[in-house]
């Protein structure tokens, strides 16, 4: 297996077009635009899985990330990443639903994100390689530990969030108006 840096990332237009290859460390030290996935994991009370990243991370070691969260290979799809780094992650296997598509910025760290919901009752079994710790947490003390200590966590994860909790919010309420 090749180190993570040597890992191949297809390099993307920003309509997220396929231009070309190089490897992680070239993508991410020439601020190329590539693919990435988050997945936030509920369990069945509403609580959202958080991740402590592990130190031996390049980016962002030891700040709290989405539940789980990668690179998509060259040629996989989104949801197919979405499902393999759950798992990889996690050790959990469950069905996962779209939720936003993220165009790459300097916020995304040049990622075209699409974010995913899954919920599970199993427990998560985190990699250590990836994962220092989790924990779940009701979404609102998440968004007032992020208000309260945004150095806390990666600043994508962040943005992702009160993205997701923009677009779940507004279906919320679509959801109450048709009923």
């Amino acid at each position: 297996m090749a180190p993570p840096h040597a890992e191949m990332l297809d390099v993307v237009d920003a309509n997220d077009n396929v231009v070309g290859r190089a490897t992680r460390a070239e993508v991410h030290q020439w601020g190329l635009l590539h693919r990435a996935v988050h997945v936030f994991l509920f369990n069945p009370s509403g609580e959202v899985y958080v991740q402590r990243r592990s130190m031996s991370k390049d980016r962002f070691p030891g700040f709290l990330d989405s539940s789980a969260a990668g690179h998509v290979d060259p040629g996989e799809t989104y949801q197919s990443a979405a499902v393999r780094e759950l798992e990889e992650e996690l050790g959990i296997e469950t069905e996962i639903e779209e939720v936003l598509r993220v165009p790459a910025s300097e916020i995304t760290d040049n990622e075209h994100v699409v974010v995913y919901r899954a919920v599970s009752a199993d427990v998560p079994v985190p990699d250590p390689v990836e994962v220092q710790w989790g924990s779940f947490v009701t979404p609102e003390a998440l968004t007032k530990w992020m208000n309260d200590k945004p150095g806390d966590f990666v600043p994508g994860y962040i943005f992702l969030w009160k993205e997701y909790r923009r677009v779940t919010t507004a279906e919320s309420r679509d959801t109450l108006r048709n009923c």
